[in-house]
């Protein structure tokens, strides 16, 4: 059963990337709600760690999942170990690859895809034809501010998150007749294991944020009566998205470029 109004409050979410940042900061703001819980991530100590304080702090049932999203057809799989409803499913998973895209490896890129990409498509066809067939549902899928520009050094992860910001709008106009709510979330820099691995550097794309912060536009986003196809997380995130669209490519990347090194 979902509670729609001012307390948006699922009653069972799967997050997916639930080890650290921005997905184990929703899958407690989840639990401070009533909601049960499903944590995915590889991290199976993390996910047994965070799965007990969720249980022994706001008393709902959470179940963890360790597995690799890397792997093909992990929607479908990941369906199969969870057969029971979902009421929302929060895509986070993600890791990105800097420096030159010449001098990267294939098999780094080739598994960027596989979990910026292929693993939220077969999720969101693995989850979202029961909530179209119920009429109820929602899906966030967690895109990035590199996803409103190109940008070097950060060229798949970037294009990657572009991907998942259009595919999420297509999926909200497809599924709001259906009742089914599916956004992209866009937070920019925020302080996480990510950029832990990264650089600092990368954050020339946006103004840091704490995973709480990402969370609350979500949280806000979940409670609001009017669905929209994407939320940016933080105003000053907000404006540099906006303008990035309107500065030509010849003269933004080059500036992106000098920021990033």
């Amino acid at each position: 059963m979902i509670r729609r109004g001012p307390h948006y409050r699922p009653g069972r979410s799967l997050v997916t990337g639930a080890s650290s940042g921005i997905g184990a900061e929703f899958a407690r703001a989840l639990a401070a709600r009533g909601s049960d819980l499903v944590l995915v991530a590889r991290r199976e100590e993390r996910l047994t760690a965070l799965a007990e304080e969720l249980e022994q702090k706001h008393g709902i049932r959470c179940r963890t999942v360790a597995w690799d999203l890397s792997e093909k057809s992990s929607g479908r799989r990941l369906r199969e170990l969870v057969p029971e409803r979902i009421d929302l499913v929060v895509n986070n998973a993600g890791f990105a690859v800097q420096g030159p895209f010449a001098d990267g490896d294939a098999d780094d890129f080739e598994r960027l895809v596989a979990v910026d990409i292929r693993a939220v498509v077969d999720i969101c066809s693995a989850f979202l034809p029961d909530m179209i067939d119920r009429r109820d549902g929602t899906i966030v899928n967690v895109a990035s501010t590199t996803a409103f520009q190109p940008v070097p050094s950060l060229a798949v992860y970037a294009a990657a998150k572009a991907f998942v910001l259009s595919f999420s709008q297509s999926l909200w106009y497809e599924s709001a007749k259906n009742g089914v709510r599916v956004f992209a979330l866009n937070p920019g820099p925020t302080r996480t294991e990510f950029f832990d691995v990264i650089g600092d550097s990368a954050a020339a794309t946006g103004t840091y944020q704490t995973p709480n912060e990402v969370v609350d536009t979500a949280m806000r986003a979940l409670d609001a009566r009017r669905s929209r196809p994407q939320v940016i997380s933080g105003r000053r995130n907000t404006v540099q998205a906006i303008a990035a669209g309107l500065v030509p490519a010849r003269i933004l990347l080059p500036a992106l470029a000098r920021m990033l090194h």
